[in-house]
């Protein structure tokens, strides 16, 4: 009891760092599996709580807030328990962490839209590129891959690593996700999810609704020090086609973007 009692604290104390975004000295085998993601043995176990402990969130506080929930999950579960992480953009095809399991499926009730503005992956403060999150849409899915990471350590890590990377994402949802079409009852609870909200008081960055032709120009011209807008907005394309997800709002701004493109290389020759 002791040691699991010690294991859960030092788990909430990695949590708590990461939640102010302050960065913490990372030990070369820490750091150098941000870097290196492999795949565990699979097991079948989807449901992170029981029914009795299950906590129903719709969307949750700010980061910091999202953090203080989760602490407060890992205070309730032993040293046993299993995370799940949504990735609806990026994460599809490229997680930057351990995970045991990798499930295609989606969450009910929102879609995916390039509405927030990236200052620091895939644009600029002069020049911000747009990446997705996650719009409320009744009636609507949205597709992605739901990762399960159940090593203790891997947690830590992944949390730490996430935490810098989404960063300019302000919310964080606990979802139900599905990976039949017509199922009622979800594959996975509690799914974690980082969202973009539209609140400009906690999220400075969000450019919010425009046009295609508009956000095709914006991704066009931005580039961060993850590479260039465009390439992002196309490596989703793919990485949704592969999961056998055609996303028109996807679609239609890459169609706009080889358009754009297309042109500027016929008035340069």
């Amino acid at each position: 009891m002791r040691l699991e009692r010690e294991q859960t604290n030092n788990m909430a104390q990695a949590l708590i760092s990461r939640s102010l975004f302050i960065p913490i000295p990372l030990c070369p085998p820490i750091a150098s599996a941000l870097f290196t993601p492999k795949n565990r043995t699979k097991t079948k176990t989807h449901q992170l709580f029981s029914r009795e402990e299950k906590t129903q969130l719709t969307v949750a506080h700010s980061c910091c807030g999202g953090s203080e929930e989760l602490r407060k999950k890992l205070d309730w579960k032993s040293s046993k328990m299993v995370m799940w992480v949504f990735g609806y953009g990026s994460l599809i095809w490229k997680a930057g962490f351990n995970y045991d399991e990798r499930l295609v499926g989606f969450i009910k009730g929102y879609r995916r839209v390039f509405y927030p503005g990236s200052t620091d992956h895939r644009g600029t403060p002069e020049y911000p590129g747009r990446t997705v999150t996650l719009e409320p849409a009744e009636g609507e899915v949205c597709w992605g891959v739901a990762y399960r990471i159940a090593n203790k350590e891997d947690q830590e890590v992944a949390i730490t690593y996430l935490e810098v990377r989404e960063k300019q994402y302000d919310k964080k949802a606990y979802l139900d996700f599905f990976t039949e079409p017509n199922a009622t009852t979800p594959a996975v609870s509690d799914v974690m999810v980082y969202i973009a909200s539209p609140d400009k008081k906690h999220n400075v960055n969000y450019l919010g609704p425009a046009s295609i032709e508009e956000i095709a120009k914006q991704i066009v011209q931005a580039e961060g020090p993850s590479g260039p807008n465009r390439d992002y907005l196309f490596q989703l394309e793919q990485a949704l086609l592969q999961i056998g997800c055609k996303d028109a709002h996807v679609m239609d701004l890459a169609s706009e973007v080889r358009r754009i493109l297309s042109e500027r290389e016929l008035t340069s020759t």
